[in-house]
Formats: C-alpha cells, structure tokens, sequence
C-alpha cells in the first residue's frame, strides 16, 4: 500500500480521538467549567451536528482545490479547532472549538477516501479505504482510553494539546507522503451526482446500517452493569474488546468489498442483523456478552468500507462531495439510531431493547442494499 495511506490513516487517528474522547472527560470539564454533565454533553452533539453540515459545505467550497491542498487546509481546521479547546476558559470558547474542530471531519474522510481510492488498483480501493479507516477504529481503541487518562491526569486541557500535536503530525504526513492530484472539475459536477438515485439509495443504507450499530452502541454500558451483571470497572475492557473486534471488522470489510461489493455488503448487513438478535439473549449470561460484543464490533465495523465504497461507484466521475455526504450520512445514523435506542429504553422495554431497534436498522439497511438501480440511473442517464 501507498505511504500516503499512513498519512491519512495518521489524520483519522486524531480526529477520531477528538470526536469521541470527550465522552471520558465530561466530569472534569463539567467541574472546571461550572456547567452540569448534560451540558457538557452537548460538546458530543455540537461536535456531531457540526459534521453533518460541515461534510457537504466544506467538500463543496473546496471542490476545485487540488486534494492535498484541501487536506493540508482541512488539517489545518482541525489543529486550530482543537487548540481552541486547549486554551479554552469558558465554555462557549471550547464549543466553538469543538465546532470548528468537526468541520474538517466530513471533508477529511469523504476527500480522504477518494485520495485512498485513487492511490491503488481499483480491485484494492475498498482496502485503501478501510486502511485510511483503520485510524479511527486506533482512535477507540488506543486514542480514546489514552487520552482519557492524560485529561484525568493532568486536566482535559492537557488532551486537547495532545490532540493539536497530532494534528501537526497528522498535516506534516500529508505534505510529505500525499501526491499532488487534481481537484475535481467544479461545484456542478459534484452536485449533479445527487440526480443519481443509486446515490441517494447509497446514502440510505449507510444511514440505516450505522445507525444500527449506534442504536446499541450508545447504551452498551447499562447494557453490561444492569443485565450482564459485570461492575463498571469491567465496562472499560468489555469497550477495549469491542474496539478490537472493530479492527478486525474494517480489515475484513474492505479485503469483503473489493471481492464482490455488493453481495458481501449484503452478507455483511445480513451478519449485523443476526448479532444484534442474538444480542438481546446473550446480554443475559456475561460470557455469552463477551463474546457477542466482540462479534458486534466486527459485524459493525465490517460495513464501513463497503457502504463508503459503494456511494464512491454510484458518484463514479466527481466522488468527493458524494463521499463527504455519505460521512455525515454516517454521523446521521448515529444520532438518529442513539435516539431510537433511548425511546425504546424510555417506553419501558429494558435495558437491551436498543438490541431490537439496531436490528430493525440493519435489517432496512439490508433491504435498501438489496434494491437494483437500473444502469442507465446509476450515472444519471435517461
């Protein structure tokens, strides 16, 4: 694989850190910053909202730029977003560091996983892509808990500037390893893909497929302390086991979709579906929870590569907005499926009902992936 792919994969490691590190830190930046933990946790979902209209608004106002300029730039948003966030006083200063900081993260993976796919043959584009992606499975499974540490250790503002470095790191690998190539032709070009229905289709089922996986993500936690029985000490390791298995799953969801996309994609979905059922027994018995978790992060992860794969084929000849659409798609389905997980808990039906809802996800997901797009509409002719 190309050098350039370290740089990129080193770019995704820092801001998957940024975007979910956080989460361990609410205590401490609800203490210094005098604000309650609900309030600080809404630095999670401005992080997200921002990603969601950052992705496509960014692509869009960069589009003629040549893809290591954009990136170099991008890189740039996400290392004064975040020491924005190091030098915070207050909290209205670290949200809009927070928010400058997610503007980069739609464009960085959308652009990114064309520049990944454009570096190699295009039977090992879906590999490209889940090994630029294999920095943000890092971030959860190294990043996240390290960072943790450091801002419990030495204060959440001690993480920020650890994350500004690697963003420094992250733009110095771009400059040095990413090739020059060009940008696309303009704005309209990126913007008539969107009259493809196999685009639109393609960003559905990544909605719905991710949004499976967050539906049960998101109270994994309560899931393991009130059914399982585990402490909450046990949750840190039971999450390390987790971002293991979505290791696992991005190196064989992109080795799957470079065989047969579709079909695997299917299998994929198919496999997501099965977990997430088998989930709402096995959270009963903790060993039966071990294992099933494990499988969960890799049936999970396992779709990321095919769902980015597959809207790069449906926005064949200007790419880059499609894939940045289908990044906030992606963050979409986590604050949709997250909320439909928390609706279900709140109706009354326990604890492992967002296993039920993620299911339900998946399975549309599937179906989406099942409909056939007649050729003459995947490019937009009549």
């Amino acid at each position: 694989m190309p050098p350039a792919l370290i740089a990129l994969a080193l770019g995704a490691f820092g801001i998957g850190t940024t975007e979910f590190v956080i989460v361990g830190l609410l205590p401490e930046v609800s203490r210094d910053l005098g604000v309650s933990i609900p309030t600080a946790g809404l630095l999670v979902s401005g992080y997200a909202l921002s990603v969601v209209v950052g992705a496509p608004l960014v692509t869009a106002l960069g589009a003629r730029l040549p893809r290591k300029t954009l990136l170099l730039g991008l890189m740039g948003l996400f290392v004064l977003g975040n020491l924005l966030c190091a030098v915070a006083s207050d909290y209205s200063v670290l949200m809009v560091g927070r928010v400058v900081a997610a503007l980069c993260h739609g464009a960085f993976f959308g652009v990114g996983s064309v520049v990944a796919a454009d570096l190699v043959a295009p039977d090992r584009r879906a590999r490209a892509i889940a090994l630029m992606f294999t920095g943000l499975t890092a971030a959860n499974v190294l990043g996240v808990p390290l960072g943790t540490a450091l801002g419990q250790a030495f204060g959440w503002r001690s993480t920020f500037w650890a994350v500004t470095a690697l963003g420094v790191a992250g733009a110095v690998g771009v400059l040095a390893l990413v090739p020059r190539l060009p940008g696309s032709d303009g704005l309209r070009g990126e913007l008539a893909v969107f009259r493809r229905p196999g685009v639109w289709l393609a960003l559905a089922t990544t909605a719905f497929g991710f949004g499976a996986v967050f539906a049960s993500f998101t109270y994994v936690a309560p899931m393991m302390t009130e059914v399982a029985g585990f402490s909450s000490g046990a949750v840190t390791w039971l999450l390390v086991l987790f971002g293991a298995g979505l290791c696992v799953g991005n190196v064989l969801g992109g080795r799957l979709a470079d065989r047969d996309l579709m079909p695997n994609l299917r299998r994929v979905l198919l496999a997501l579906t099965v977990v997430l059922l088998v989930f709402v027994a096995a959270a009963h018995w903790p060993v039966a929870a071990v294992i099933t978790i494990a499988l969960f992060g890799v049936a999970g992860f396992a779709t990321v590569a095919p769902l980015q794969a597959r809207v790069l084929g449906q926005a064949e000849g200007a790419p880059a907005l499609a894939s940045a659409a289908n990044i906030a798609a992606f963050n979409l389905g986590n604050a949709a499926g997250a909320w439909l997980g928390g609706v279900a808990i709140d109706a009354g039906f326990g604890w492992t009902a967002p296993n039920w809802v993620g299911a339900a996800l998946a399975a549309c997901a599937l179906v989406l992936a099942s409909v056939r797009v007649a050729p003459a509409l995947v490019k937009g002719r009549s």
